[in-house]
């Protein structure tokens, strides 16, 4: 609730998301906002974290009137109008899995989906739509982008459908900009981790079971831009008080703009990271892509169901972003991460951060030489989960 008692409702789309639910948690504690949850599911199940006994953010703001829970398909306007009814602000983050394979589910949600997005927000007088796009938009599967910016132009072919959709919905949100005084922007954040993660952890947890751990794909040499999840929901409020901010605030409208921890690291130093923290040791082997590739490639069932031919390109390219069309301006988002990755990764065992399991992955997050990662020993366990540790220093 605003300063004045004033109501101000905001709508997160994909709302149960990785991402969103952090960007959730973030706007209650703000007590800025009330918060509507769009999502597929009939209705909210929450995590044992997130329930209003164990002192959760979202259970106690369900329980109190603070947030509501809206079920709502993209693809059905008139869902999406029933959820953009009295809302200021919509952070539209809902997409389907980009590792599956599947062009008509893109379209369907990607393009269509934000149509009907932008559609509602006009209908419904929403003043500011902040847009989770990719930095996959400006990539082509094929040359490397060390430290581009947002001038980068899309590619004339795109690597797969998922990126060639969220590029041609950012377009969508970027021309809606200034319409019946919508205003818009978009957020292109890189690679992100953090707790909750469902992806990046289980599936090295699998690849290092498979025994395939111990192999990397090329030199070992590209960059890559990761972001911890809670600079994600970070970048996505600053963006949404500077298009509030009016003034030179105004000029980030239109615009696109990457989100990355800005601290580029070797791609699969940061994986060996994680596996060595978990207990899989690693008698590293280099495997030339020219060998690799056509084999992950082939329309068989060598091939994971789910995995797109096009993910072996982000293992052997640097992707690494700047935001200097960002600096230029007064107004910019001024998207400076809370939170610095320590690139230390260890794993403790514990039983209160996960139950029946013996391996939580403790990643340390921070600056401040306090924040320390002792392990006194591990061994591997039959699941693992992700703890973050926050410094409590942030950067100026």
């Amino acid at each position: 609730m605003a300063d004045g008692g004033e109501v101000r409702w905001c709508v997160v789309t994909g709302g149960r998301g990785f991402a969103a639910r952090h960007l959730v948690e973030m706007l209650l504690r703000s007590q800025q906002w009330r918060v509507r949850v769009a999502d597929l599911a009939p209705s909210i199940k929450l995590d044992p974290r997130e329930e209003e006994e164990s002192g959760g953010v979202l259970g106690t703001a369900l329980r109190s009137g603070g947030a509501l829970y809206v079920s709502t398909d993209l693809r059905d306007k008139a869902q999406v109008l029933q959820a953009f009814q009295g809302a200021e602000v919509v952070f539209h983050m809902a997409a389907p899995d980009s590792s599956i394979n599947n062009h008509q589910l893109h379209y369907s949600v990607n393009v269509e989906g934000t149509k009907n997005v932008i559609d509602a927000c006009i209908e419904c007088k929403v003043k500011r739509l902040i847009y989770t796009s990719s930095p996959s938009v400006v990539f082509d599967g094929i040359h490397p982008l060390h430290n581009v910016d947002e001038s980068m132009p899309y590619p004339q072919k795109f690597n797969d459908s998922y990126s060639e959709t969220k590029a041609e919905a950012e377009k969508l949100v970027i021309k809606a900009n200034g319409r019946d005084g919508l205003l818009t922007c978009c957020i292109r954040p890189s690679s992100i981790f953090g707790p909750g993660d469902k992806l990046m952890v289980p599936s090295l947890v699998a690849a290092a079971r498979a025994g395939k751990s111990k192999f990397i794909i090329g030199d070992g040499n590209n960059m890559y831009d990761f972001t911890y999840v809670e600079n994600v929901a970070h970048g996505h409020i600053c963006a949404e008080k500077a298009l509030a901010a009016g003034g030179n605030g105004t000029k980030v409208a239109g615009q696109a703009y990457f989100i990355t921890n800005m601290e580029p690291i070797k791609f699969w130093e940061f994986m060996s990271r994680i596996l060595e923290g978990l207990g899989y040791e690693r008698d590293i082997r280099l495997l030339p892509a020219t060998v690799v590739f056509p084999l992950k490639c082939r329309p068989s069932g060598f091939r994971p169901k789910q995995e797109k031919p096009s993910t072996m390109c982000n293992y052997l390219n640097d992707l690494t972003f700047i935001q200097t069309p960002a600096s230029r301006y007064s107004g910019s988002i001024r998207a400076q991460p809370l939170y610095a990755v320590r690139r230390g990764v260890r794993v403790r065992e514990t039983r209160d951060l996960v139950r029946e399991t013996s391996a939580t992955l403790l990643i340390v997050v921070g600056q401040s030489d306090k924040v320390q990662s002792v392990v006194q020993g591990f061994h591997r366990a039959r699941g693992h989960g992700v703890c973050i540790v926050q410094d409590s220093s942030r950067r100026q």
